[in-house]
């Protein structure tokens, strides 16, 4: 009996504890909602030295509206390192009351706090202006004053607002995907770039180079999930074997409050799928060789991938294959001539090379011909200008020991000596009348020259007789 007694009081009073608890908690939630309040800030934001970086913020306060309605002045504050707004070590950056700014040259809040907007630009940022900002709102009189945080938590001292970080270089942009090594020839792919926007007002410029000529390019300016902006910008393009392996780059350019801009740049890789293309074959030593000499035929071809090629060579009029292997070699004789062709084959497809001749160059009556008629040519014209050199010589010594005074018959003279030769003079312009002696340019035949033209030249003897220069064209 005493033991139920016990029992019973014992579940009363966890009954009554239990009824405390909710009770409790209910009050509380009824007392603490009219005070709720919160902002949404991005934990970090990075900024670059000469330029700007905005801050998306926004709020929000339980009953905002009702308290709209009792207010007849709201502004807002951001704070430097410390959240309390009363500590004595508190830095109040910037004040929308009276626009007070302190420490920066310039601080913007461009959002309206009525609509619970708090987005705010920090112009002309620079590397000591790296730190926490916390954001805090009052509204006169009496009806709101409270510094806002992402995180309640005061341990986590980095969570409790936006932290600003100002640097001299910007993050290389990001490609995505940026491993292209599964992309397969004339297949659709879009490649992307992206790159952080952190002042919206001077948005980074973003360019593509030794990309495919058939890209398609889209660029625009996006809002990421924590509110910041990006630059983003899109290629989509049907590769060919011609793209593969080539250096794909996206380059951002940031401007800046400074005399040089910034530049940053990613690089990535494209390689592409494809079946073999342009399959050739190379012949060594030559396409005409002689008996006995060795030949060598290699089988030349493009592909991706290609360390799994196959090669399989062929002769036409045999219906079986020839061999197998990058090459083949053998010993030129009379049954090797004829037409030959190889197929280079990946795992996407194959392909044929033209087809190449392989003959046997004979020893025969035309080919000494053609080298021997080459020679007699050659020795004939030899011949005919050491003769006309001799010639030139002797009229020219003679010409000078006659003298000059005699040059009216020399015309005559110079016929009556050459009577029984076909040597014709072609009269073919005169020179400039400016120069002292008249000069004439004429054609020489030597194909009737008489072989005893000399010895009736060496019987004419003639002391009145001048021998003039004469310039003869070469045949």
């Amino acid at each position: 009996m005493q033991y139920r007694t016990v029992q019973r009081n014992l579940e009363m009073s966890v009954l009554k504890i239990t009824s405390l608890i909710i009770i409790s908690s209910v009050l509380l939630h009824t007392q603490s909602a009219d005070y709720l309040y919160f902002a949404t800030l991005p934990h970090r934001a990075t900024a670059l030295t000469g330029s700007c970086v905005q801050i998306p913020c926004t709020f929000n306060i339980s009953h905002f509206e009702d308290k709209l309605q009792k207010t007849t002045f709201i502004y807002g504050s951001w704070l430097k390192n410390i959240s309390q707004f009363a500590h004595k070590d508190s830095f109040i950056a910037f004040n929308s009351s009276h626009n007070i700014v302190k420490g920066f040259s310039d601080i913007q809040m461009i959002g309206n706090l009525s609509e619970g907007n708090c987005t705010t630009v920090f112009n002309d940022i620079m590397k000591n202006h790296s730190d926490l900002y916390f954001f805090r709102l009052e509204m006169e009189p009496d009806v709101f004053k409270a510094t806002f945080n992402t995180n309640h938590d005061y341990s986590i001292k980095s969570h409790k607002t936006v932290r600003i970080n100002v640097t001299d270089s910007p993050q290389p942009p990001e490609l995505t995907p940026n491993d292209l090594q599964e992309v397969m020839e004339n297949t659709t792919v879009n490649v992307s770039c992206s790159a952080e926007a952190p002042c919206p007002k001077q948005p980074p410029k973003l360019s593509w180079s030794n990309i495919p000529k058939s890209a398609i390019i889209t660029t625009q300016l996006q809002e990421k999930p924590d509110k910041t902006q990006s630059v983003f910008s899109q290629i989509t393009f049907k590769p060919s074997y011609m793209d593969d392996r080539k250096n794909i780059s996206c380059t951002v350019t940031y401007p800046r409050n400074t005399s040089n801009d910034t530049t940053v740049e990613t690089t990535m890789m494209l390689q592409v799928l494809y079946p073999p293309k342009e399959t050739h074959v190379i012949i060594e030593p030559s396409a005409s060789v002689s008996f006995g000499t060795n030949v060598t035929l290699t089988c030349k071809s493009k592909a991706s991938p290609s360390n799994d090629m196959n090669y399989t060579w062929y002769k036409h009029g045999q219906d079986s294959p020839l061999a197998g292997g990058k090459k083949i070699s053998f010993t030129v004789s009379q049954n090797i001539e004829g037409l030959y062709f190889c197929t280079a084959e990946n795992k996407h497809c194959k392909q044929s090379s033209a087809d190449v001749q392989v003959a046997v160059k004979r020893q025969n009556g035309s080919y000494k011909l053609v080298i021997y008629g080459g020679i007699g040519v050659l020795a004939l014209l030899l011949l005919s200008a050491v003769f006309f050199y001799c010639m030139r010589t002797k009229i020219l010594g003679q010409g000078n020991v006659r003298g000059g005074d005699q040059a009216v018959d020399s015309n005559t003279d110079m016929a009556a000596i050459y009577s029984n030769t076909t040597l014709t003079i072609t009269k073919k312009s005169e020179i400039s009348e400016k120069k002292n002696n008249e000069l004439h340019y004429g054609e020489i035949d030597f194909s009737k020259l008489q072989t005893d033209h000399m010895t009736k030249k060496e019987n004419i003897k003639d002391p009145e007789t001048e021998y003039a220069e004469v310039h003869v064209s070469e045949r």
